[in-house]
């Protein structure tokens, strides 16, 4: 079964709503039968990729919200947070535009680490206030992860993972997702924001009923039927 997870690095919601969806998952029988793979989206491609800002400056800039309101929220989410297992460092938080990191996302599934990536991503940023805008210090992750360093580095240089970024935003784009963290559930599906484990829980359960578990027979008994070493009554 696959879960396709359209995200960005500088959404709270979007560490909130892996943490919960991971730990649903990690309960269910069929945990192994799921791929998941993560999918770009940028929240404010606007952004100065050299000009970090504090969360509140971004606040009060771009979003045109008082100090004072920008800390309440914060301190909202926060809160969420910690619920979910989150110690959220708003404090350090550096806003930035996140395209580069989102090269180093697309560099990691190449090699099969794009989870891993991506909680380490939402960790620098959220939590230890790196820049994740910066190349070295996504080269420092990259490594951290037994990414090669110089392919990381040739990687986030490059034009390589740009027309996958792109198509990722387009495909989410002619979907309609214009919020994040997003989940498409086998094409089947979907479940929007960070929703707690349950719900995630029960959404998994289901789709999987419905789309991988083999067919319940209804039957009282077998009729009559051929298969491929003949017919039987």
């Amino acid at each position: 079964m696959k879960i396709e997870i359209w995200s960005d690095v500088m959404c709270p919601f979007c560490y909130i709503g892996k943490h919960n969806f991971e730990q649903a998952l990690e309960k269910l029988p069929f945990k192994n039968e799921v791929e998941v793979e993560w999918k770009s989206f940028q929240l404010d491609p606007t952004l100065d990729a050299a000009k970090p800002q504090n969360t509140i400056e971004y606040f009060k800039e771009k979003k045109g919200f008082p100090a004072e309101q920008a800390s309440q929220m914060i301190s909202q989410v926060a809160g969420i947070g910690r619920a979910s297992g989150i110690d959220f460092n708003f404090d350090k938080a550096l806003i930035i535009n996140t395209f580069t990191a989102h090269k180093l996302l697309h560099l990691a599934k190449k090699h099969g680490k794009s989870s891993e990536m991506e909680e380490a991503l939402f960790k620098a940023h959220f939590i230890d206030g790196k820049n994740v805008g910066d190349q070295e210090e996504l080269i420092s992750l990259a490594v951290s992860l037994g990414i090669d360093k110089d392919e990381a580095r040739q990687a986030l240089s490059s034009d390589e993972f740009n027309d996958g970024i792109r198509q990722d935003i387009q495909e989410a784009q002619n979907n309609g997702i214009s919020s994040v963290p997003f989940f498409v559930l086998n094409g089947k599906y979907a479940v929007s924001g960070a929703q707690p484990a349950e719900v995630f829980a029960e959404a998994l359960q289901q789709t999987y009923k419905e789309t991988v578990s083999p067919f319940k027979d209804l039957s009282q008994n077998g009729g009559a039927s051929c298969d491929t070493d003949g017919c039987s009554i």
